[in-house]
């Protein structure tokens, strides 16, 4: 039954527009904050934030593809971004597992066996978070001496530098498979150095590429500082406020919490009501992107090769040694003749 229920197209429609249905009513309630916020910016600030968005976000599923091939599951690309970009919808559904759980149910369609998609989503958020605090470490050098809370952020570094360690790393997660009550990762292959490099580099890459989705509103309401300086802050200050909402598990991707944090950073170059202005117009960009590359990406996955497609009951089919395969044709050439 449950595999049934795993397999049926109605279900996962329905789960998604309740996702979606989230998704609208935090904008809906929300609607004059954000229209008043977005009338303060030209059209050309809103459509380079809104691209800028849209850049870092798929230098991000690259990073997760990479940490994902790494562990053993490589997936083409089409196929990575309808599992990502889908299921990432999955995080606007309060409660901290919905994301997780749509990752790992479309990883199934691909033959990515759940705990190893349940490892990689882990990995590939550890290393966001570290680049993250990492950069807004370097950017926001002055901000977080005066930010309490971002001390403590910045205690997470070294924590997680520890926790990428592959001894470590397999403790944690087979931690976590027991708690959600499934099988531990076993001989599932971890990361090795060249992975964690390559997924760093790239995570690395895109906290910068999500930098000008905010220098735009900055410059458009009259920050302090010249575009270099200014581009520092907006990135750091982005990368800090994610980190401080992603820690908030109990709030649906960090709303209200990630807006709180931003604002504060902004200080030294914006005044608190233009801060909230762009921390709105920074929310708004994130939300139009994600529903952006979540219809790419399932029209992609729907227009992938037929060899990506999954096979009719999610599973993979074992493939016969290349002996078998010979004798069987053999045998079959016989039975012709």
């Amino acid at each position: 039954m449950l595999s049934r229920l795993r397999s049926s197209r109605l279900l996962r429609v329905l789960l998604a527009l309740v996702a979606v249905g989230f998704l609208g009513y935090g904008l809906a309630r929300n609607r004059d904050e954000t229209a008043a916020a977005v009338a303060q910016l030209s059209v050309w600030t809103l459509v380079g934030s809104y691209l800028s968005v849209m850049a870092g976000i798929a230098v991000m599923v690259l990073a997760w593809r990479t940490v994902l091939a790494g562990m053993g599951s490589p997936l083409p690309l089409g196929a990575a971004a309808r599992v990502f970009f889908v299921g990432q919808l999955g995080k606007y559904v309060p409660g901290s597992v919905w994301a997780y759980a749509a990752m790992i149910e479309l990883g199934r369609d691909h033959r990515v066996p759940p705990r190893r998609m349940f490892g990689s989503i882990s990995l590939a958020l550890l290393v966001s978070l570290g680049c993250a605090l990492l950069v807004a470490a370097v950017t926001l050098r002055e901000t977080v001496r005066e930010m309490a809370q971002a001390w403590y952020l910045m205690a997470l570094i070294p924590v997680i530098a520890v926790c990428l360690h592959p001894r470590v790393l397999t403790f944690g997660l087979d931690l976590a498979l027991r708690v959600a009550r499934q099988e531990p990762l076993g001989q599932t292959r971890l990361l090795g150095g060249r992975a964690v490099l390559a997924a760093v580099a790239l995570t690395i890459t895109g906290w910068l590429a999500y930098g000008p989705h905010l220098l735009l509103p900055l410059a458009d309401l009259g920050a302090l500082g010249d575009t270099g300086s200014l581009y520092v802050v907006a990135t750091g200050a982005y990368a800090l406020a994610w980190a401080t909402g992603i820690v908030t598990v109990i709030v649906p991707a960090g709303i209200g919490v990630r807006e709180g944090a931003m604002v504060l950073a902004l200080a030294p170059v914006l005044d608190s009501p233009k801060a909230l202005v762009a921390a709105v117009v920074s929310r708004v960009m994130f939300t139009l992107a994600d529903v952006s590359w979540a219809g790419i990406g399932f029209l992609w996955g729907r227009l992938a090769h037929p060899a990506d497609r999954p096979e009719p009951d999610g599973e993979t089919r074992p493939e016969a040694p290349s002996g078998t395969r010979d004798e069987a044709a053999q045998r079959d050439s016989s039975a012709s003749a």
